[in-house]
């Protein structure tokens, strides 16, 4: 399903920063169903590889495909055809502060023009999945942080995409929470979703017991089932 070909990213010097190699001829590939953990420390490439797969950038060099697809010839104004196919999960939850739960799940859907009564019904399928039934009207900042990426969690759904790329999403959430939103995102793994995580908690990849990349200094140093945590 995803495919990465002796991929290499170079970001150019600026005033912020010097020359930096994110990713050093990386090949991997993802099947359709799989459950794929990227772990690392941070700068070690993950959340670069998760934007080469979102085409939110494209490689220095290499292949990236998508479903057969290669995603790095396709023109700025085609990327929509790929981004409706993944959902994506971020770190700080990027909810609207002014919008409720449901407002936030729905604000996707209402942008191309879905009728009322199926608005009401694909997102109150999503808050029932996520358990918020009883958080709807809540605004965000009524959430506790697990609650928050939740609605995160949820509005990447929305358009039923066959990926989700999950990046660092309980970066900022207390062990139990945590365990509580990968909980979440193993159902939606066992309902089809291709799901990639990146975290740098042991912990949690070590729970898991899925497919781990191991990544430092932008290349693969590790790639196992039911891998464990190293570094």
């Amino acid at each position: 399903m995803i495919e990465f070909k002796n991929v290499k990213k170079k970001y150019p010097a600026n005033s912020l920063r010097e020359e930096k190699m994110a990713l050093d001829d990386v090949s991997f590939g993802i099947k359709q169903g799989e459950f794929v953990t990227l772990c690392g420390r941070s700068g070690a490439g993950k959340t670069t590889i998760l934007k080469l797969i979102s085409c939110e950038e494209k490689p220095s060099s290499g292949d990236v495909l998508f479903e057969n697809q290669n995603i790095c010839n396709i023109k700025r104004g085609e990327t929509y055809s790929v981004r409706q196919k993944v959902g994506f999960i971020f770190q700080d939850y990027k909810l609207l502060p002014y919008k409720t739960v449901f407002e936030n799940i729905a604000y996707a859907l209402e942008a191309f023009d879905f009728n009322h009564e199926k608005i009401d019904e694909e997102v109150m399928q999503l808050v029932d999945l996520v358990g918020l039934g009883d958080k709807i009207n809540c605004l965000p900042k009524e959430l506790s942080g697990g609650e928050k990426q939740r609605v995160s969690i949820a509005r990447a759904l929305i358009h039923r995409p066959r990926v989700i790329l999950a990046d660092e999403p309980t970066g900022n959430l207390d062990p139990y929470h945590s365990r509580d939103i990968i909980k979440v995102l193993l159902k939606i793994n066992e309902a089809g979703s291709t799901i990639v995580l990146s975290t740098h908690s042991k912990e949690i990849v070590n729970a898991l017991k899925k497919r781990v990349i191991t990544l430092e200094d932008g290349r693969i140093i590790r790639d196992e089932e039911k891998g464990r945590f190293f570094l």
